[in-house]
């Protein structure tokens, strides 16, 4: 079941998704990852309100697209879609991190409904999405399998394993979008370990790339369909993003990759991310 949401709307869908992000950073069990979450905000709610095929009444439909999140600290990014789409009851986001709660730290697919692949270990998430987009190949299935990277983690060689595997295998149901902030845990990767020239590096293993503003709703969503359609080898949407984009004070800070805001920061971000009507 596609959502065929306006980009309007999406840009709405967004909106409550950052606004659910900042919601787990105050409430959670310890500290979550505002910063990378907020900066996916916009590719998941492109992804789960218009591009992927899935049904929140049956989350483990077996034709249905697949979202692998290897950068599964965001987790909340997708706990909070999952809530708008229906997935689950949105009180389940107040329980994030918590003992016995079916929301944790990274995301679980024995746990949370619309998870489909429990995730964290960085590095492993293309190598797993490449797995499920073979299978569902042979199955016969139509669907499309989309992992969403951490640019620090494109330093892990088994991430260059799956890319050259993915093009010789022509696995043209495989999505890889890479959120490209230019930070991981302990720094900016323009330091410590550089990834330029991205594009050419992508090109060189016979990819399909676009490079596109990851903020940019239209563009968003037109790449996604595009990539949907593509045939003849993988896509790769290099998505520049902002980390912690939405909240002016976490924008660009990695000091927000992992943190607890207190309660005036808490404040500040939800006025900020207060729509029209609120």
């Amino acid at each position: 079941m596609i959502m065929k949401s306006s980009v309007a709307e999406l840009r709405e869908a967004a909106r409550l998704i950052r606004r659910d992000i900042i919601d787990i950073a105050y409430l959670a069990e310890g500290p979550s990852h505002p910063g990378p979450a907020l900066s996916i905000a916009d590719i998941l709610a492109a992804l789960y309100f218009r591009v992927m095929d899935a049904d929140p009444r049956n989350p483990g439909w077996a034709e249905r697209d697949r979202l692998v999140l290897s950068k599964g600290h965001a987790c909340p990014a997708v706990y909070a879609a999952l809530a708008g789409r229906g997935y689950f009851d949105r009180a389940w986001l107040t329980t994030v991190r918590r003992l016995g709660s079916r929301l944790q730290g990274h995301p679980d697919m024995n746990k949370t409904p619309g998870i489909d692949i429990t995730s964290g270990s960085l590095g492993n998430g293309l190598s797993l999405g490449l797995g499920i987009a073979l299978a569902l190949r042979l199955l016969r299935k139509n669907c499309g399998v989309f992992v969403i990277l951490g640019d620090g983690e494109l330093q892990e060689g088994m991430i260059w394993e799956a890319v050259m595997a993915a093009s010789a295998q022509k696995a043209d149901n495989l999505t890889a979008i890479v959120d490209y902030n230019h930070f991981q845990s302990c720094g900016g990767t323009d330091e410590i370990v550089p990834l330029e020239p991205m594009r050419a590096k992508w090109e060189s293993f016979n990819w399909n790339v676009f490079e596109i503003n990851g903020h940019d709703m239209e563009e968003i969503v037109s790449r996604l369909e595009m990539a949907k359609r593509f045939t003849g080898r993988p896509t790769v949407i290099i998505a520049h993003t902002v980390k912690g984009k939405g909240v002016s004070f976490m924008e660009a800070d990695n000091s927000w990759h992992q943190r607890i805001p207190s309660k005036e920061q808490y404040d500040t971000a939800m006025r900020e991310l207060a729509g029209g009507s609120e």
